[in-house]
């Protein structure tokens, strides 16, 4: 199992249903994870409306939505539909490919400091630089966008950390996060509060 891999299954442990995004050369070992998963990969025709269909995902079923970008371009694209995810509470997991670490240090093709750029727009920005640390890394970026206040969250995956061999499984979750009231429940409660007499 590589870093890839493990990262999809720690997606299918936190009952990802749909992956929204476009594919490229810094994320091929995830799509080639996501092809023997149960999570259905939805390509878009642009990074932006991969993000907004996660944005959306996340309103209506109160579940990080989740897309997958490139690098470079292709991740700034994603931004625009993270910040409005994140502005409007709607919980949201964005996963950019990055080029390999050991090409970070130079001038490399399409190398931007995602992290970097992402921290402004997200309530968490964060980068795997070691396979081990896959499953902690997921399980937070959910337990964040899911809790109050929901919103956006990051995690980037350099190209020569995915094809890392992983040792590993997805930590369970926690029972007592926050469960949202029906809308049945509210309706009942509301009428109940407005018969309460002051005695």
């Amino acid at each position: 199992m590589n870093t890839a891999e493990l990262l999809v299954q720690c997606l299918e442990n936190e009952g990802v249903e749909y992956v929204f995004g476009l594919p490229g050369e810094e994320n091929l070992q995830v799509l080639e994870a996501l092809k023997n998963s149960s999570i259905q990969f939805i390509t878009t025709r642009h990074e932006q409306g991969a993000a907004f269909m996660a944005d959306l995902y996340g309103r209506l079923t109160g579940k990080a939505g989740v897309c997958l970008s490139t690098l470079g371009p292709g991740a700034t694209n994603l931004m625009t539909g993270v910040a409005d995810a994140n502005l409007d509470r709607a919980p949201l997991v964005a996963i950019t490919g990055q080029v390999g670490t050991d090409r970070m240090h130079i001038e490399s093709h399409q190398y931007l400091d995602l992290v970097a750029m992402f921290s402004p727009v997200t309530k968490w920005s964060t980068q795997i630089v070691r396979p081990s640390n896959t499953p902690e890394i997921v399980r937070r970026a959910f337990k964040i966008a899911q809790t109050e206040k929901p919103g956006a969250v990051h995690i980037d995956l350099p190209e020569n950390i995915a094809a890392m061999p992983a040792i590993g499984s997805p930590l369970r979750l926690d029972a007592r996060e926050k469960v949202f009231a029906s809308f049945q429940s509210i309706d009942r409660a509301a009428a109940a509060i407005s018969q309460a007499k002051i005695r």
